[in-house]
């Protein structure tokens, strides 16, 4: 009777379910997961009981020899790991290695940096500007000629010289407005002659500013994301050299090439034999 109960098809077992709005709480915490959490917690509980215990029957008058060969800093208990203490010429090699490895890293580094400089344009003033910018980003350069300092002080970029001689200054003005008259009469002609723009037209002008409003801004990540890893290679060359510099100081301090301080807080320097 049991086989029969069993070879018929029945209805898959399925564990309920976190709520839609507890989901952000994880899986549903099953008995076999409470038990487990429980054990664990009353254990920890117990742990500390006999620590407090401990602590409050603590004797401080507590003495034993082990005090005396044991060390302690800021309260916490220094002791021996047990590693064998290196000789002091293989800690000379062993920091060689070290030297050899920071120079290694460092000629890496200034490689990528060195790259990634030529990406760059470097302008007085503006600080770090990426080529290849956009046609409409790209400022023109215009260089002015003065005759003396206080003419390059008083000099404002759009404006003309004030020591320039009136007539002059007379006739260029005339000649700008009569180009500016002429220009504004080309551009009303040009209005009242224009014919107006189809839809297909507007909208074709449309998705290109789109676009170039989604490259603009593309390219403005990706200048942000060169500086910033600029910047890091920067930290990290300086870090590293650092670091080089500390390792050489050790190095000359262990072969008795240069001064330094003693545990004693006793400063000490190498004085060569007089001749």
């Amino acid at each position: 009777m049991s086989s029969m109960r069993n070879a018929t098809q029945r209805r898959n077992h399925r564990e309920r379910a976190q709520p839609a709005n507890r989901e952000k709480w994880g899986l549903l915490e099953k008995h076999k997961d409470y038990s487990l959490r429980a054990k664990d917690y009353n254990e920890k509980k117990k742990r500390l009981q006999i620590l407090r215990q401990k602590a409050t029957e603590r004797n401080p008058d507590e003495f034993h020899y082990g005090m005396l060969s044991s060390k302690s800093k800021q309260g916490r208990k220094i002791t021996d790991r047990g590693n064998p203490a290196l000789s002091h010429d293989a800690v000379k090699l062993l920091k060689t290695q070290d030297s050899g490895y920071l120079r290694t890293m460092i000629q890496k580094t200034r490689r990528v940096l060195e790259k990634l400089e030529k990406e760059f344009v470097l302008r007085e003033g503006q600080g770090a500007e990426v080529l290849g910018e956009p046609d409409d980003q790209r400022e023109g350069q215009h260089l002015v000629f003065v005759d003396t300092r206080e003419d390059q002080k008083q000099y404002i970029p759009g404006q003309r010289l004030l020591s320039q001689p009136s007539d002059t200054r007379q006739e260029e003005d005339q000649s700008t407005k009569l180009v500016a008259e002429e220009a504004d009469g080309d551009i009303e002609m040009a209005s009242t002659t224009r014919a107006p723009k189809s839809r297909r037209a507007l909208e074709r002008e449309e998705a290109a500013q789109k676009k170039k409003r989604l490259l603009r801004k593309q390219h403005k990540k990706e200048q942000d994301a060169r500086r910033s890893k600029l910047a890091a290679l920067k930290s990290r060359e300086k870090d590293l050299i650092d670091a080089e510099n500390e390792l050489e100081l050790q190095r000359a301090k262990m072969s008795n090439c240069v001064g330094g301080v003693t545990k004693a807080g006793v400063k000490w320097k190498v004085r060569e034999r007089k001749k």
